[in-house]
């Protein structure tokens, strides 16, 4: 397994090479922003390591930079910073995990190793199918530049449509994520919110996003919806 430790103090990142090393890990490691980046674009990596604080980018930006890039390699953030909202804008970053300082090594390794069994598997911040997108960190959706205003059950079909695009989502399936124990996948609840999404998201837009497969339920274009010359009636 290869890991990248982006690192800005010396000796904090001979530590962790070491450890690293010790553990059987072949690692690299970079002391700011760009570099870090320029690995990250040539070598494969299995986890990054990344400090918050970093001189030129900091950890924050070239988390997001990696995830713009289609860099969807797990990351686990270093920092000293503690407060609340220093954590949540690094998750809602793209960030995996993060760890504050000081740390154990035990825990370190740990953490690294849910981190590689989950893999690089795409995590968007932001979930976007064409023109149409869903930022989960501030619940806002989006058809190009305008803003869509969604209740909270349109906004959980969304969700589940967007993080599955292409593929057909059975009535059970949208139940089962969007609504509480109980719900039967046999009424028409989620016909009737399907219809009021569709209502927001494609008809005023003279787009068609959403798919019926007959006796099945439903699928989300990844283009985000053919566009038609006049919004549909």
């Amino acid at each position: 397994m290869r890991v990248l430790v982006v690192e800005d103090e010396p000796k904090m990142r001979r530590l962790l090479r070491r450890a690293l090393t010790e553990e059987g890990y072949a690692v690299d490691t970079a002391a700011d922003g760009p570099r870090a980046l320029g690995l990250a674009a040539v070598a494969a990596y299995d986890a990054v390591l990344l400090d918050v604080m970093l001189p030129g980018p900091d950890g924050f930006a070239v988390c997001t930079e990696l995830r713009r890039r289609g860099a969807w390699v797990p990351v686990l953030m270093l920092t000293a910073k503690d407060a609340v909202a220093d954590r949540v804008r690094g998750l809602d970053g793209g960030a995996d995990d993060y760890l504050t300082k000081p740390f154990s090594l035990d825990e370190l390794m740990a953490r690294l190793r849910a981190l590689i069994r989950r893999g690089p598997g795409e995590r968007p911040a932001v979930l976007r199918a064409g023109d149409l997108s869903l930022d989960p960190a501030t619940r806002t959706v989006r058809r190009g530049e305008d803003e869509i205003a969604l209740t909270g059950k349109e906004y959980a079909l969304l969700e589940a449509l967007l993080r599955r695009p292409g593929m057909v989502l059975t009535r059970d399936i949208l139940v089962e994520h969007c609504w509480d124990l109980g719900t039967s996948p046999y009424s028409n609840v989620v016909d009737a919110h399907i219809k009021a999404l569709r209502d927001k998201i494609d008809r005023p837009f003279g787009t068609r996003a959403i798919e019926t497969i007959r006796t099945v339920g439903y699928r989300l274009r990844r283009d985000g919806g053919r566009t038609f010359p006049s919004a549909a009636p």
